[in-house]
């Protein structure tokens, strides 16, 4: 074992939840932006948990909390936006991760033509809709179907590691 490294502590049965945040927090995140119009109004959260699933067909998945007040809404709409968050919108993730209040209130986004809710300045942005849920503990993974994406190769992404935001040197 590496000097300074604290041995695994537990069995499967006996995790504390800190410690297993701790060891969740330890692995580096990109972080992305979910959004889409309901009733004409943009609904948003934010997401680390966003993975690219199958290329045929065009499949990512991201983790939402059972106990997410937004979610239920998103999930009802044809077409759901996820932005890659870009080093500088912090401000975004920050916005939308909070509770209540009006999250969009001078957010640069725009309405993609599949309807999806995507974010200006974004390192990418995919187009979606809900495949699937999957029922996973205390979160849904949630299977989208690509229909649209985009990318800017110039812009370095915001990464959450260790409980903070952080961005990519150089």
């Amino acid at each position: 074992m590496s000097p300074g490294a604290e041995p695994a502590v537990g069995t499967p049965q006996t995790l504390e939840a800190a410690a297993l945040r701790r060891v969740f927090a330890a692995f580096p995140t990109g972080v992305t932006a979910l959004a889409a119009l309901l009733d004409g109004e943009p609904v948003g959260m934010t997401a680390s948990s966003f993975v690219s699933v199958s290329l045929d067909p065009p499949l990512v998945s991201v983790c939402a909390a059972h106990s997410s007040l937004t979610w239920p809404r998103l999930r009802r709409v044809p077409r759901l936006g996820v932005s890659v968050l870009s080093g500088a919108q912090e401000p975004v993730s920050r916005r939308l991760a909070a509770p209540g209040g009006e999250r969009f209130a001078g957010l640069d986004w725009w309405r993609s033509p599949g309807g999806a809710v995507l974010f200006s300045g974004a390192g990418a942005w995919l187009d979606c809709s809900v495949e699937r849920e999957i029922a996973a503990g205390d979160h849904v993974i949630v299977l989208l179907r690509v229909h649209a994406t985009g990318v800017d190769p110039h812009v370095a992404p915001l990464v959450f590691h260790g409980t903070r935001y952080r961005r990519l040197a150089g």
